[in-house]
């Protein structure tokens, strides 16, 4: 019975200390990796606003995520989420624009999550992939300057797109092979611009209904 209970205890000793072992390393490599996160983010702001001189996180109420999330939906958008809001601020300090950090369930692959840029007067900056899981050589094209280059300098009310060949501003060729990829990444475009609708009425960038 007392080998029983020493080997008990042991054992107990031995996963406390692998438990605490674990515990630490994690702790160790979290901030590295929360680093290289928040690099890769501001990275992917500055490439769809590079005018920008610096990025500042806005801060909603329950209400106002509350009324952003109606909006979305309201407009279509139910497999696609804002998952941050960053206001482009230029060397004074000044507002120039949004950055939106958008996420979106209808890709082939599952879900991608890219960055957008929109100036103050509604003109789309561009997008930047943080995560794309499409097909190579097919879906996973969208993440080429050819594709997404469509979205750059566009003041449109929403994106649509075509595989006979884009003849205005607010179309875009379609992906080759690619469809659904292309369908995910246009509406999560247009959940963004929808979005920064909201924001501009609601007076989130002119710092009337957030921390700016």
């Amino acid at each position: 019975m007392n080998k029983i209970i020493k080997n008990a205890l042991i054992l107990a000793a031995i996963t406390l200390i692998a438990g605490l072992l674990l515990g630490a390393a994690h702790q160790v490599t979290l901030e590295p990796i929360q680093k290289q996160q928040e690099k890769e983010k501001q990275e992917s702001c500055q490439n769809v606003f590079p005018e920008a001189a610096s990025f500042e996180e806005v801060t909603m109420s329950d209400a106002q995520q509350a009324e952003l999330t109606a909006a979305l939906i309201g407009h279509g958008f139910e497999a696609q989420t804002i998952d941050e809001l960053l206001l482009a601020k230029d060397a004074s300090g000044a507002t120039i624009g949004l950055v939106e950090i958008i996420s979106t369930t209808e890709g082939y692959g599952g879900g991608m999550q890219f960055s957008m840029g929109i100036a103050s007067d509604g003109t789309t900056k561009g997008i930047s992939f943080l995560s794309l899981s499409e097909t190579a050589g097919l879906g996973m094209r969208a993440d080429t300057d050819d594709f997404k280059n469509q979205f750059k300098d566009k003041n449109v009310e929403a994106f649509s797109y075509t595989k006979s060949g884009a003849s205005a501003d607010d179309e875009i060729d379609a992906l080759s092979g690619a469809t659904l990829t292309t369908n995910a990444v246009t509406n999560g475009v247009n959940a963004g611009i929808c979005c920064f609708n909201y924001c501009s009425e609601s007076g989130l960038l002119s710092g009337e209904g957030g921390n700016s």
